[in-house]
């Protein structure tokens, strides 16, 4: 028997718990509304790394090429803990009046990065 308390994966420890209990991994896949190739690809994630290794991770990459650099990202961070109440355009506008070129989308895509999306973060 596998157990988590993850809520996230719990229904898919359900699925071997059932297959397990019910002695016949067909009918445990048609109760559970999922494939016998969904079962046996859950069941090697568990053999392979654990019951943890079954939640899903994101696939998509960061694609660096588009990021602002290092100088300009860290003044987009200062300006948003020196200013909390600012938002992204005019904290875009104030950097660029220090020579700092960053568009309001920008300012947003790092201030993400950082958690620094709204006020009270």
């Amino acid at each position: 028997m596998i157990h988590t308390n993850n809520p996230i994966i719990k229904h898919k420890a359900g699925l071997p718990n059932l297959a397990e209990e019910l002695g016949n991994v067909s009918s445990a896949c048609q109760v559970m509304g999922v494939s016998r190739d969904t079962f046996y690809r859950y069941q090697q994630r568990v053999e392979e790394g654990g019951i943890d290794s079954r939640i899903d991770k994101s696939r998509r990459t960061a694609d660096v090429k588009n990021r602002v650099d290092e100088p300009t990202a860290h003044a987009g961070v200062t300006s948003a803990i020196e200013q909390p109440a600012v938002g992204r355009h005019r904290s875009s506008n104030e950097l660029r009046k220090r020579g700092v070129f960053i568009a309001g989308s920008g300012v947003r895509s790092v201030w993400l990065r950082h958690t620094l999306e709204h006020f009270k973060k």
